[in-house]
């Protein structure tokens, strides 16, 4: 009888390891770039999970089918700590002496928003929530898990999920609009800032 994939993986076969990264770093690589909004950094925590994923392979139950909630639960944790170890250093920088200002010759380009500060501007808001509610929402919104994986993924029960996305809805509405609209603006959310929070506003509706 041909064994499950769980089972393969489980066992520490190697090319089944590789159809899990084919089949899922992707969206792993998308659920740490709208965490940490920095595409570099997320692929290191792509690359993390997996070399977890191989350390805990025996932590995998046997049974069930779908294994995207057990690596995007260690995915949780990796940007757990990603998250941390970036608190430490800037608070390092912060203790170090200001250096003299260099002046910035790309100023006519500061109008132009690309997508690494549409999603920066967009993770600001979610960096408001807490980070229960953080990511629950990442998980199920953007990342597309059902309750039930994204309460895999985290350990928590189904009934917890739902609330936890439930409050981090509702927060966003108010979020979207007040974190991504510029200063100064009068109220007119401009270009990027403007898709941006349109497509939060959608995400939390």
């Amino acid at each position: 009888m041909e064994l499950s994939q769980r089972s393969r993986l489980r066992a520490g076969d190697q090319s089944t390891f590789g159809e899990l990264f084919d089949d899922h770093a992707q969206a792993l690589l998308g659920y740490a770039a709208r965490t940490l909004g920095d595409r570099t950094a997320a692929e290191d925590v792509v690359s993390l999970t997996f070399l977890e994923a191989w350390r805990l392979r025996a932590t995998l139950r046997p049974e069930g089918e779908d294994v995207r909630p057990w690596l995007f639960g260690i995915a949780t944790n990796v940007l757990r700590n990603t998250t941390r170890a970036a608190r430490r250093h800037r608070a390092a920088l912060a203790r170090l002496p200001a250096r003299e200002a260099v002046p910035d010759f790309a100023e006519e380009l500061a109008g132009r928003l690309d997508d690494t500060a549409r999603l920066a501007a967009a993770r600001r808001a979610l960096d408001r929530l807490r980070r229960a509610e953080r990511e629950v929402f990442v998980l199920c919104v953007w990342s597309g898990l059902g309750y039930a994986e994204a309460a895999e993924a985290l350990g928590v029960p189904v009934g917890t999920v739902r609330s936890r996305l439930s409050r981090a809805r509702g927060r966003l509405r108010e979020l979207a609009a007040e974190e991504l609209e510029p200063a100064g603006s009068g109220g007119q959310v401009r270009g990027g800032h403007r898709r941006v929070a349109r497509s939060m506003r959608e995400s939390a509706g």
